[in-house]
């Protein structure tokens, strides 16, 4: 079993803002594990904000390194508490092995990652494109560039929210969610989902900050216009129980939870507690988005346009046209990278582990 690691700067058909900052560049981490002539990928920005980088994925990655063999005879599922504790608990690291691992299992038994899991692809949800904060003008010139998806998510967390959904309103009919990313107080989004829901706004993703009182999160529950799904407030597995009660839904991150085993859990969890499941992604390439698609059929809301916001990227698998998920032909996960376009977008040599 060999993991070989390479770092990719993957450049944006446009800068992307949010609440929290603008890139026109995302570095991401892709993983290869080989065993056999057979190779699974898998993907992980990387993450100033949650503090994650190259470097320190690939400190995390190299202690598991002398278990790597484990996984010719475990399966991913099982081998993932034990790499958990290994790995000391980067969960960025740790989800791009996990979907490497799922994926090489499905090529090793020549089925689709979903099927593995035994599930039923059937009444798959479609994706939402993200439009990025901007001026007004601009975020409305990027809704008439791609016209024909049925779902955007709207990024908000400025002085002028309102002004944006209701101007962008003026020119589709199509499904809004808005995701203020932590940038709301409680009296702002509960006056705010009033006045969405008359937009026809179908739920508000994390508007209050993670540090926000807990109180102040019952009451938007109770209180809002409109459902209330959990981002930064769901990253791993026990969150999902903390949310219920207090949102209406949870948006399960790949990255954050550790990989395709946790997210399943935390989805099926979800269900149990009667809350909406979705899954996010970040701006990453066709390999993470590949990964994620797996997750479909578990899913009521899906947000995969991660490599559809990229200008071009070194890798293929799973595309999302028009919200449309359609999955790659290959079986596993279903994404690799391209070698005759990889050089273009490495930033250092690739590092093998074996």
């Amino acid at each position: 079993m060999k993991l070989t690691l390479y770092q990719l700067n993957l450049p944006l058909a446009y800068e992307f803002t949010i609440a929290r900052g603008s890139i026109t560049t995302q570095p991401s981490m892709v993983v290869k594990l080989e065993h056999e002539g057979l190779s699974g990928y898998g993907e992980v920005t990387e993450n100033a904000f949650y503090g994650h980088t190259f470097d320190s994925m690939t400190a995390s990655l190299k202690k598991i390194v002398p278990r790597l063999e484990d996984y010719v005879a475990q399966s991913p599922m099982e081998l993932w508490p034990k790499m958990h504790s290994l790995i000391d608990g980067d969960m960025f690291a740790l989800s791009a092995l996990d979907i490497a691992a799922h994926d090489l299992r499905g090529r090793q038994k020549g089925i689709p990652t979903w099927q593995d899991w035994d599930l039923e692809w059937k009444n798959v949800p479609h994706s939402s494109y993200t439009i990025g904060i901007d001026t007004i003008g601009n975020m409305v010139a990027k809704l008439h560039e791609l016209p024909d998806w049925s779902i955007y998510k709207i990024k908000l967390g400025t002085v002028h929210d309102i002004e944006i959904v209701t101007e962008l309103r003026k020119h589709t009919d199509a499904i809004f969610r808005v995701d203020a990313n932590c940038g709301w107080t409680v009296e702002e989004a509960i006056r705010n989902s009033k006045i969405l829901a008359d937009l026809n706004i179908e739920f508000i993703e994390q508007p209050l900050p993670i540090t926000a009182a807990r109180e102040d999160k019952s009451r938007l529950a109770v209180e809002s216009a409109l459902p209330i799904i959990a981002d930064e407030d769901c990253q791993t597995v026990p969150d999902v129980g903390r949310c219920a009660g207090l949102f209406h839904g949870v948006n399960v991150k790949i990255c954050k939870c550790g990989g395709l085993t946790p997210a399943i859990g935390m989805l099926r969890n979800a269900r149990q507690l009667s809350m909406k499941t979705m899954v996010g992604c970040m701006v990453e390439s066709s390999i993470g988005i590949s990964g994620a698609a797996q997750l479909l059929p578990l899913l009521d809301y899906a947000d995969l346009d991660g490599a559809v916001l990229l200008k071009d990227e070194p890798a293929r698998g799973a595309t999302v046209i028009d919200g449309r998920v359609t999955l790659s032909e290959l079986p596993g996960c279903g994404g690799e990278l391209l070698t005759e376009k990889l050089d273009s977008y490495l930033i250092r040599a690739k590092e093998v582990l074996c």
